[in-house]
């Protein structure tokens, strides 16, 4: 138990609990010491103030808790997806409740072309998804899989833009993952070549090995994330998606980010496995949903 983290319930002594038998309480933390024996002590160190010393006798209940999320962990799901707005740089956003309309005349991906509806919208009656109607020619949404929401648009005729797979979101450490990058990088025939610009959302870069291979990267305050890390079919198995990914984190750690971010279909096992490589995990799922043929 030494070393995890745990909750224990324990009496507090001389103190009377509202049933009038004796109080009790919980305390979460780092078991840091366990001693046994008559004067047996268990020390908890909580997230703040000072270690607890619990004599054993007082313990009624224990039990090892799974660590606490990591900070960028507990960033919300929409507020992650805000970061990834700077990955376009003439994306127009319109706030509707709180969900949030994406236009782009430059990019195809859905990501600029839908309308993000995490959560309720705060909006009264069907009016956002009459506004989503008319804002869009060809109105697609993004939803948190198994959301209320994702479950009211499915109900309402809408289905999944291609497939059935789920869009993963993955986050990860900038210099971790920058460390695990370049442990297995080798070098490719074509030197990665960066060009970065800065726009009204921020710095960007491209980076490109020859014609082999390209990829994004834009920054959003200390987050950097990524989007079309591309191989050409001819080169693939070469690392040079491994190669790519190496300069852009190098690119973003430089600009102070701390966090990245990537998103991949759920189903894309390579781009997975790579991603996980460099110490990518899941942050959330969400999904694509197209609105009914209108005839």
């Amino acid at each position: 138990m030494v070393g995890q983290r745990v909750v224990v319930r324990r009496v507090l002594r001389g103190e009377t609990g509202p049933s009038g038998g004796p109080a009790m309480t919980d305390l979460l933390g780092v078991c840091t010491a366990w001693t046994g024996g008559a004067d047996g002590l268990c020390v908890v160190q909580p997230e703040t103030g000072e270690a607890v010393r619990i004599p054993l006798a007082d313990i009624v209940s224990g039990k090892p808790v799974p660590p606490r999320p990591s900070v960028r962990h507990r960033v919300e799901p929409r507020a992650a997806q805000h970061h990834g707005f700077a990955l376009f740089d003439d994306l127009e956003t319109a706030p509707l409740g709180s969900w949030t309309l994406r236009r782009s005349a430059a990019h195809r991906a859905r990501r600029a072309n839908s309308c993000l509806a995490f959560g309720p919208s705060g909006l009264d009656g069907d009016a956002e998804l009459q506004a989503v109607l008319a804002h869009y020619e060809r109105p697609v949404v993004a939803v948190l899989s198994g959301s209320p929401e994702a479950e009211r648009f499915l109900a309402l005729g809408w289905r999944p833009e291609s497939g059935d797979a789920d869009t993963v979101f993955m986050i990860a450490g900038t210099s971790r993952a920058l460390r695990a990058s370049r442990r297995g990088l080798s070098s490719p025939d074509d030197d990665p070549r960066l060009e970065e610009s800065r726009g009204p959302r921020g710095a960007s870069a491209v980076v490109r090995v020859g014609s082999a291979a390209s990829g994004v990267a834009a920054c959003d305050g200390d987050w950097v994330g990524f989007r079309s890390i591309d191989v050409a079919p001819e080169h693939r198995r070469r690392g040079l998606a491994l190669a790519v990914m190496e300069s852009l984190l190098d690119w973003g750690a430089e600009q102070g980010a701390t966090t990245a971010y990537l998103q991949v279909l759920a189903d894309n096992a390579p781009a997975l496995a790579l991603y996980e490589r460099l110490g990518f995990t899941e942050h959330h799922r969400y999904r694509y949903l197209v609105a009914p043929s209108r005839g």
